[in-house]
């Protein structure tokens, strides 16, 4: 009985408790529940912070301009973009523009950024180097070194480099002396990448003057004996001697007259050139004697080249000249800007009196 006595008892004891921890699903899918929702919310946040990062548009009330040069650093990229563009949108641009790939070699050039112009489309533009056009401006200019330093600021490289290549281009453009070179040239606004080469640039703007230079232009140069180079040096000088537009093409006709005759041009605005002082209001004495192939006070016919860029409205002027017969002319002493025009060389005597009196009564030596 002893034996069933005790199988009994071992019946009767209670089962022993499991532990809490295993039992408890319930909790554990809390846990992992509360655990998925901060990742889903961390997410949702950077989503939201990476949207407004990359889609909110530049914050500033003006165009700013940015120009990237060579070589330069990711570091260097980043501190351009936060000086021009402020702390946070220039991050947000170069981190989109790091995360994508963007190599700051691809993103040299000349940009402008609107406002309200997104970041990712910021960084987009510098990762494929999608610049924008630069405007090239140019006008009264006189030789051809001052227009080399003039166009080389609007481009990636310097003066030098542009005059190296059009000391080898322009000859095989139909320039063939240096002192021609700047009649390959018209002053006018064009657009150009910042980083379009010295060769582009050059065979552009010389398209450009080819077509200006068209079949009618050229035939009336041919009528009056004339290339159309040495139709530009004669404009150039015209431009000199007159600012007032509608006296223009009257001054031209008395050199045109000038060269038919076979007389020497005389041409005060040559002396200048030769000199390289270009504020004279008075030549006289030896300034007429300057030796240099530029004053037509020495020697005849035209000089080597043009003495200043000739804009379109005076080469115009030149080819449209209207028929006169004067040789001579003299500012008139009213300082309007006018000229006192006679083929009479008394005449003529008598105007540059009065004019030289002027001056005189002025105290203008020079």
């Amino acid at each position: 009985m002893k034996a069933n006595s005790e199988q009994s008892h071992k019946k009767a004891a209670p089962a022993r408790k499991t532990s809490k921890a295993a039992g408890s699903p319930k909790k554990s899918h809390t846990v992992r529940w509360v655990v998925l929702s901060l990742v889903a919310a961390v997410l949702a946040g950077a989503a939201v912070w990476a949207y407004n990062a990359a889609f909110h548009g530049y914050p500033g009330t003006a165009i700013v301009k940015i120009t990237i040069p060579d070589s330069l650093s990711a570091e260097q990229l980043k501190a351009l973009l936060v000086k021009n563009l402020g702390t946070d949108f220039g991050n947000n641009v170069y981190r989109i523009f790091d995360f994508r790939g963007g190599q700051t070699h691809k993103a040299r050039g000349y940009y402008e950024i609107k406002p309200g112009d997104r970041a990712w489309s910021v960084a987009n533009r510098l990762r494929s180097g999608a610049q924008t056009p630069r405007r090239l401006t140019f006008n009264n200019i006189r030789t051809f070194k001052e227009l080399s330093e003039h166009i080389s600021k609007n481009f990636i490289w310097d003066a030098d480099s542009f005059a190296a290549v059009a000391d080898s281009l322009l000859p095989e453009l139909g320039f063939k002396a240096p002192e021609t070179f700047i009649a390959a040239f018209l002053p006018d606004s064009y657009e150009f990448y910042y980083t379009a080469s010295p060769a582009k640039v050059i065979k552009t703007l010389v398209d450009y003057r080819d077509k200006f230079w068209n079949d009618e232009r050229t035939a009336k140069a041919a009528k009056l004996g004339l290339t159309p180079v040495e139709v530009a040096i004669v404009a150039s000088i015209t431009e000199e001697e007159t600012a007032k537009a509608d006296e223009l093409p009257k001054v031209a006709r008395l050199y045109l007259n000038r060269i038919k005759e076979k007389m020497k041009l005389q041409a005060d605005p040559t002396v200048k050139f030769a000199i390289g002082d270009f504020a004279l209001r008075r030549i006289s004495g030896n300034m007429l004697k300057t030796p240099s192939p530029y004053n037509t006070y020495q020697v005849e016919g035209l000089p080597p080249g043009p003495i200043r860029l000739a804009d379109k409205r005076a080469i115009d002027a030149v080819l449209n000249a209207p028929q006169h017969d004067y040789l001579y002319m003299c500012a008139k002493p009213d300082f309007s800007g006018y000229h006192n025009f006679t083929r009479d060389y008394n005449a003529h005597q008598a105007n540059a009196r009065a004019y030289q009196n002027k001056l005189n009564e002025l105290n203008i030596k020079k």
